[in-house]
């Protein structure tokens, strides 16, 4: 229930005249970012920004309450998040721990637990990403007394992130989430994965169905959509700032 495939690329310090041209200054990233960077625009923008190349296709009188790109940052403010995520002998990025219980949770300075429930993963000295069990019919046991428990009482818990996959929609299960969350009152997002799977019309059929759902039917959820491909990275940049954003590491 975290951002979902954060892989960590090798460091690496922008170079290319055609990247520097476009950023005032130079930061540690991954070499994926910098490959990227050097994209043709259209390339670029099909992974860096994904809802942006969706929105070519959206009819001229689409409704303007869509929310498409509310969290539209620039490329200077993707790299500076990208060097969040970049680990560095300075900046560290650990599995942490594992609980099983809230009383479980590790304090950062002396984690303890090894449950292999949730896991935590600290990111150098910025924030701790939580990868929580999935919920529905696969769900531990103890889901309830473990996760439900953790979202309620955990004080610093800035964003909760709901995975649902972008081929079936929102699924009952998905729903049983949703409305966890607007009872708790927790701010959430809705990280639509596995975009590589769908043909691009069927990828905006979901994604228009699923905004009007969000505008619709939820409080707590972020208006935007993130959708996400951990095989092609499509997308993953965008949530890695924005995650850099809300952890008050852009300002």
């Amino acid at each position: 229930m975290v951002a979902p495939g954060l892989r960590l690329g090798a460091e690496r310090f922008l170079e290319t005249p055609a990247v520097l041209g476009r950023l005032s200054r130079p930061y540690s990233m991954s070499q994926t970012l910098a490959e990227v960077l050097q994209l043709p625009k259209k390339q670029l923008t099909k992974l860096l920004y994904p809802l942006q190349e969706l929105e070519r296709h959206l009819a001229p009188d689409t409704g303007p309450d869509l929310h498409l790109r509310i969290f539209d940052p620039s490329l200077e403010d993707i790299a500076r998040a990208e060097s969040i995520f970049t680990a560095t002998v300075r900046n560290r990025i650990d599995y942490l721990s594992s609980a099983v219980r809230i009383d479980h949770a590790p304090d950062l300075s002396r984690p303890e637990g090894h449950t292999k429930k949730m896991n935590f993963f600290k990111v150098g000295k910025y924030f701790t990403l939580v990868d929580m069990p999935g919920y529905g019919y696969r769900a531990p046991e103890d889901f309830v007394d473990m996760v439900e428990t953790y979202l309620k009482e955990r004080r610093n818990l800035k964003r909760t992130f709901l995975l649902v996959d972008s081929v079936v929609g929102i699924t009952k299960t998905d729903n049983i989430a949703i409305e966890m969350c607007e009872e708790f009152a927790l701010p959430y997002v809705m990280v639509l994965t596995k975009i590589d799977k769908s043909s691009k019309g069927h990828l905006l059929k979901q994604v228009l169905e699923i905004q009007k759902f969000v505008n619709t039917h939820t409080q707590g959820c972020f208006p935007q959509l993130f959708p996400v491909s951990t095989v092609t990275f499509s997308g993953i940049h965008l949530m890695r700032c924005f995650i850099a954003n809300i952890t008050g590491n852009l300002d």
